[in-house]
């Protein structure tokens, strides 16, 4: 089992460094600056425990890697281009098993218009990208938690046999029948990193985040869309993983933060922010909140502003004018 990585940034990079350093083969797809730098000088892991460079074959696409019948596709980029890079694989390897290491939960269901084999990771994992061909873990010993499942639900030998190696290679992992629910909890908590990339990682806490997630349990109790309990998802993390402070840049925070920081273009509020949005259009809950930050996050995104630029009081401002 060759497990392909299929945007080697934050969660991504770390994930197949860690696979790589436990024995399994690895090949990591990237684009541009970064997928240079991992050619010409390898992956740099900087890490709680060491700072290594590892030699892990890099392409620029997944169809350029020469895709294998027993190749595991672990599909690590931001939920805007997930279609790309489904179609460029179904071209290639139409019966590949495709593992959506990603936040949001509407990759699953791109990839089930495409492949039979479609498994939701839910993850939690500290990860940081911020520089071409380097990638930081800031906790250990545990990496991160990556339960898995297959989509719509079920557990098979793919999913056991992902979470073995996933287990194997520093993170804690379970085969789970019913790993959509987890995803539907993550998202909701995910619903703050808008607010995280605009103004900071405090404004999470604050009333525009309390708002935000309280706007996402009330669409997903309209939707009737079944929820792990805010108990079971404390009880799964217990005390697995240790935070540590260790990035070059310390202000780092979340996903969307760094996209900003990166100046990528492109933010994923859309597919967090944005199907709390849908779903409340659909079931008839108002979402101004998060309606709110799925507008900013993209102007930003779009405008290259850097994170942390908006205030608390703008956002209320234009919250008060969109009422």
């Amino acid at each position: 089992m060759r497990f392909v990585v299929v945007g080697a940034g934050a969660v991504g990079g770390v994930l197949g460094a860690r696979l790589h350093q436990h024995g399994y083969e690895v090949a990591l797809v990237a684009r541009g600056a970064h997928h240079d730098a991992i050619r010409d000088h390898g992956l740099r892991l900087v890490a709680p425990e060491e700072s290594v460079v590892l030699p892990i074959p890099v392409f620029p696409t997944a169809s350029s890697v020469g895709l294998e019948p027993d190749d595991v596709m672990l599909l690590c980029v931001k939920a805007q281009d997930t279609v790309a890079v489904l179609d460029d694989i179904v071209a290639v390897a139409p019966d590949a098993p495709i593992v959506c290491v990603q936040n949001g939960v509407v990759n699953e269901r791109m990839a089930l218009r495409r492949f039979e084999r479609v498994y939701g990771v839910c993850a939690v994992f500290p990860a940081v990208h911020l520089e071409p061909g380097v990638v930081e873990a800031s906790s250990a010993p545990v990496t991160g938690i990556l339960d898995i499942g297959r989509v719509p639900e079920g557990v098979d030998e793919t999913a056991e046999a992902v979470a073995a190696a996933f287990s194997a290679s520093t993170f804690v992992s379970e085969a789970r029948p019913d790993i959509m629910r987890w995803k539907y909890a993550k998202l909701v908590g995910n619903l703050g990193n808008a607010l995280d990339a605009l103004v900071g990682r405090e404004a999470r806490s604050g009333e525009l985040g309390r708002r935000a997630h309280a706007e996402g349990v009330a669409v997903l109790a309209a939707a009737r869309i079944d929820v792990v309990t805010r108990e079971e998802d404390v009880a799964r993390q217990g005390n697995l993983m240790a935070w540590n402070e260790i990035y070059a840049t310390k202000e780092a925070g979340s996903s969307s933060w760094q996209s900003l920081a990166r100046g990528t273009g492109a933010i994923e509020a859309d597919h967090l922010n944005g199907e709390i949005v849908l779903l409340g259009r659909l079931h008839g809950v108002p979402t101004p909140v998060n309606a709110l930050l799925q507008r900013t996050a993209n102007e930003a995104a779009r405008a290259g502003t850097p994170p942390g630029s908006q205030s608390l009081e703008e956002l209320a401002r234009l919250l008060d004018r969109s009422a």
